[in-house]
This record gives structure tokens, sequence and C-alpha cells, in this order.
């Protein structure tokens, strides 16, 4: 293995994740919110954070990794993704060993390969295509086990303990200098880590289809074993994250500067359709009674297609489009620079810790980590009590798909408003109507017994339960797109990707945390008596087993989520009066108390 490091200049103007500019200047392009065809990062992923699970704010979407600084501060751009809605481009302090080899210095024009059409490069930009779209699959199915988890009436506590799947694509920036920045040489910089990490998730996915339908209990007495089922998709979400490193790396050297902005797209595109095909598709598939209904002349006891079977087929797919990849895809050797510089991975972390230490960004870090409790019970459990009170897991994951076209919109339409000097208006007038739609979510979950006829819900239900997804979704976008555009203004130029990155990064950890949190407080807060056996209480699972014995039955008098809900948004409430003026103060920071003072 070596390490490399590259001094480099930056692209030509490239749109990132949906529509984020990245130009080829000097200095340090700053990003521009704009659309964002994906929802998490990905459209049904990021889209669905108040109704499904498997989107609930995981506003940890997809996040770009940071750079070390370099001697002679050269810089490029990448994406970062927060909040999982849309992209921004920004600029990075060259990575150790990272997209460098991308950049090369102005003057050799002729050391590119020269101007390209898009057809000349087909090839490339299908395979990106196809790289995103498996990069999708493992996000996609891990955001359909909680709903699954649910229709098999486990816990609320144990929903939160596998809400830790969803971390690792908020956290990679701890691991991905090291990507970056080692790897072996006569393999090729992205292959090094792109391949051996997709044949370990082809395997895995294999492994797991012999014993996932274990993992998820039978139905008859035994339940699911959530801290396994947690374990894995743990690691494949790790490894997702990992592969997203080594492809979004590779994307930037794949294609030659004319064509580099289709990158982006097939990131776009590529993610949302794998997420897609893991959530919305699976769950459909899946479900025996949509299948019944729509695909089916005689009824099944089953749907199409298991989660084992899909395993087993995206397990396949994975290692034989991996092997292809390691065969017959060459990565471009002339496009490495000749020079290297000194400066290593340790780099990357110092001026990580030395940028949190100042007063300002400090300040913007302990404000953003507790600016979403106020969201947390809307976001991380209106979907599931949706589908304990019986509204089919599959409707829910298909109220994503008509979201798609509001989620391209919003930004380009929102990013007007937060392109100014004070972008922390945007976030401080959204969060209020933010904060009421948790009360409005509580009301829907009240009144989804209320309407549920025997055949099902019936439409209006469903338009009700569509239109408040879409408010939320404005709202949402609202805050997310200010905090970016907020995030590039601030963000020191010199090391503008390394900085950028670290404040998306304590952004996305800020909707992680509230969310595990809301979810693990659930139960707790739930008060159930004994029905029919008056000497016996229902607080603990034992409890609750005794009661059943004695020929009582536990009953809900208090459902947590209500209590939970109330709390939540009196939280957000308070902070948006005492800490939102403080929050929209820091806009107001002269740029001297962003910069990070570095030593060469």
């Amino acid at each position: 293995m070596r390490r490399s490091h590259a001094c480099c200049e930056r692209p030509r103007a490239r749109k990132g994740r949906g529509g984020s500019a990245r130009r080829r200047q000097g200095g340090c392009a700053r990003g521009v919110p704009s659309a964002a065809a994906s929802a998490p990062a990905s459209a049904p992923r990021a889209a669905a954070a108040a109704m499904s699970p498997a989107v609930t704010a995981k506003e940890g979407g997809r996040q770009r990794r940071a750079g070390s600084h370099r001697h002679h501060h050269h810089h490029h751009c990448l994406d970062v993704r927060s909040e999982a809605p849309p992209a921004l481009a920004l600029c990075e302090d060259g990575l150790p060993g990272g997209e460098a080899e991308a950049l090369l210095p102005a003057e050799p024009e002729a050391g590119w390969r020269g101007a390209r059409g898009c057809r000349a490069e087909l090839g490339s930009i299908l395979l990106l295509l196809v790289l995103y779209v498996l990069q999708g699959i493992p996000l996609g199915l891990a955001g359909s086990v909680p709903l699954i988890l649910q229709s098999k009436s486990a816990s609320y506590t144990d929903q939160a303990f596998f809400s830790f799947v969803f971390w690792p694509f908020s956290l990679k920036l701890l691991w991905a200098p090291l990507v970056d920045a080692v790897y072996l040489r006569g393999f090729g910089r992205r292959k090094s880590w792109l391949v051996p990490t997709q044949y370990v998730l082809g395997l895995f996915m294999i492994y797991m289809s012999t014993q996932v339908e274990l993992l998820l209990g039978d139905g008859e007495g035994r339940g699911p074993d959530v801290v396994a089922l947690t374990v894995t998709f743990f690691l494949f979400e790790f490894l997702a994250a990992t592969q997203d490193i080594a492809v979004d790396g590779w994307a930037l050297t794949m294609l030659s500067r004319e064509n580099v902005g289709y990158a982006s797209t097939c990131n776009s595109v590529g993610q949302t359709a794998g997420y897609f095909l893991g959530n919305v598709l699976f769950l459909a598939l899946e479900s025996a009674s949509f299948c019944n209904k729509y695909l089916r002349f005689q009824p099944q006891p089953q749907g199409i297609v298991t989660l084992a079977d899909f395993l087993f087929f995206w397990g396949a797919v994975f290692l034989i489009t991996t092997t292809l990849v390691a065969l017959f895809k060459k990565e471009n050797k002339e496009l490495t620079p000749t020079k290297e510089e000194t400066k290593g991975i340790t780099d990357t972390y110092r001026l990580l810790f030395s940028i949190i230490k100042m007063p300002a960004v400090l300040t913007f870090c302990l404000l953003i980590l507790t600016a979403k409790v106020g969201f947390s019970a809307a976001d991380a459990v209106t979907g599931l009590k949706l589908v304990e009170e019986g509204v089919p897991k599959e409707h829910l994951a298909l109220l994503a798909v008509p979201m798609v076209p509001l989620q391209i919109i919003l930004p380009l339409i929102i990013s007007k408003y937060t392109a100014g000097p004070q972008p922390l208006n945007t976030f401080y007038k959204a969060m209020p109507f933010r904060l009421l739609l948790g009360l409005e979510f509580a009301f829907l979950v009240w009144w989804t017994p209320q309407v549920k006829q025997e055949g099902g819900f019936p439409v209006y239900y469903y338009i009700v339960v569509l239109l408040s997804y879409a408010l939320h979704q404005i709202t949402l976008y609202s805050m997310y797109v200010a905090i970016m555009a907020f995030n590039a203004k601030v963000s020191d130029p010199l090391i503008g990707g390394t900085y950028m990155t670290l404040l998306n990064t304590v952004s996305n950890l800020g909707g992680n945390w509230p969310s595990t949190v809301a979810l693990w407080l659930v139960d707790p807060l739930t008060v159930k008596e004994c029905a029919g056996a008056q000497e016996q209480t229902c607080g603990t699972t034992a409890a609750a087993e005794l009661c059943t014995k004695a020929g009582g039955s536990c009953v809900t008098t208090l459902d947590g989520y209500y209590v939970e809900s109330v709390i939540c948004v009196i939280l957000g409430f308070a902070w948006w009066f005492l800490l939102g003026p403080k929050f929209k103060k820091l806009q107001d920071e002269g740029q001297s108390s962003w910069k990070c003072k570095r030593t060469n």
C-alpha cells in the first residue's frame, strides 16, 4: 500500500448532486444549493422524513469526505450531502491522495485526454451509473427493515437500537482520509478499495440471504433478533459508505474534464434508482396483499419475493459487476501527478481539530447539534406509528414517489432566498412551521384508526397524508438549504472542503442522535394497564406476560408518542425563542471569526 498527496487544479464547472455548481477558478468555489433529484441523498430516502422510518429524517444522508490541507493550498471540488436532500458543491483542500489526481496543474492541458463528447465516454458514464445504483441498494434495504420490524411488533427500544445503522454515512469523514490516501499502486487508487469492498458486500449479501429470515423471526413465538440485525446492517452500511468514498473519487477521474459534470448526474439518478429498487420496489413485491391485489390472478400467502431472495439476487449482481470492473476497467494512470507532497493523513485530523476549536465554529456546532431535537418525534416515530395503526408499509413507501418532483423543484426555489448574506433567516422562519407540523403528525396518527375501513383506508386519507408529507418537505428543505448556504458562506476558502464537510457532518449528527433518542423514549413514556386482572401491571415485559397468564390483557392508556410529540414541540419552540436569535447572529460574525489560523 502507498500514500499519495497531490498538488492540483480544479475541474471545470460541474453540477453537484442534483445541481450544485462546481467551478474551475482560482480561490475556493463556494457551493450554491440547487435542485436535488434525490432525497439522507437519494430521492426516496431523503424524501421521507416524516412518513417512513426508512427515510425519517435520517438527515445525515450521504456526505462527502474531508481533505487534508496542503503545503501550497491547492483545492478541488466535491459534493457534500446532509440531511439527505440535495447536494451542494464545495471546494476541498487537496485530499491526501484523494480525488486530486483528477486535477492537474493548469498549464499542461494536453495532459488531459483532449476534448471528447459524452458519446465517446458513454461506457464510463454507464459504469458510474451502475456503481451508484449498486450503492443505493444497501441504503434502500436498510431503510425497509424498520418497517418490517414494525409489522412484526418490534418495540420502539429495538427500533432505536436499529437506528444506529443509519449513522455510517454521516460519520464516514472519520475514515475517508484513509480511503483516499492508502492504495495499491499497481491495481489503482480507487479500485484498491472499490473492488474488495464490493466483493465483501456481495458475499455478505449472499450470506445474509441464508440468515435473514432467522434474524427477522418466524412470527410463531420467536421475534426478531434486533441486536444481530443491527450489527449486520451496520457493517452493511459501513461497507456501502466506504464504497461511496471510492466511487465518488473515481467519478472525477474516470471522465474527461469536458464530461466530468455527468458524474453528478450518475450519482443522483443512480443512487435514487438504487434506493427505489431496494426500498419501494422491494416492499411492494414483498407484500402479499399488494401482490395479490395488483400483480396476481390467484392469491398467495407470500409476496413475489422475500428479503432472502432479494439479498441473494443483488449479492450475485455485486459479485458479477465487481469481477467485470476488476478485469476490464482500467484507471486513468496518465492522470496521476508525478510530484507528490509530504503531508499525510494525520494533517487532516489535526486540521479538523483546529477548526472545531474556533469559538464561532464551536458555537455553531453546539447549536446545530440541538436545533433538531424538536423534530425528532415527528421525523423518527410517525412512520412507524402509522404502520402500527394498520397503514400498509408498502403504501407508505410508495408515497415517496410523487414527492420526487417536489424535491427537485424545492431547492431551486428556496436557494433564491438563501443566496444573500443572511441565509439563516430562512432556517429561523421555517422552524416554527416544521414544529407545528409535528403536532399535525400526532393528530394524523390519532386520526388513522378512526378512518380505517374493513378493506383498508379510503383515498382521501392517503391524500391528507400526502399533503402533510409535502408540507413537511417544504419546511425540511427550507432549513436544509439554509444550513448548506450558511456553511458555504463561512467556510474558509483555503480549506473549503475539509471545513465544510466538518460543518455538515455535525449537522448530520444533529439529526441522527435526536431520532435515536426519540425512538428509545417511546416505550418508557407509554402507560399501560392490565385489563381483566386487577392485581397485575404492564410496566415491563415480564409483568405483561404475567398479566396475560392471569387472563388479562395490556391496554395502552397513554401512548408515549403523543407525550413525546408535545415535549419535542415545547423544546423546539424553547430553542427557537432562546437560542434561535443567537444562531441567527452567527451570520453577522466577521469573516475573520471563521478563518482557521494555519502554519505551512
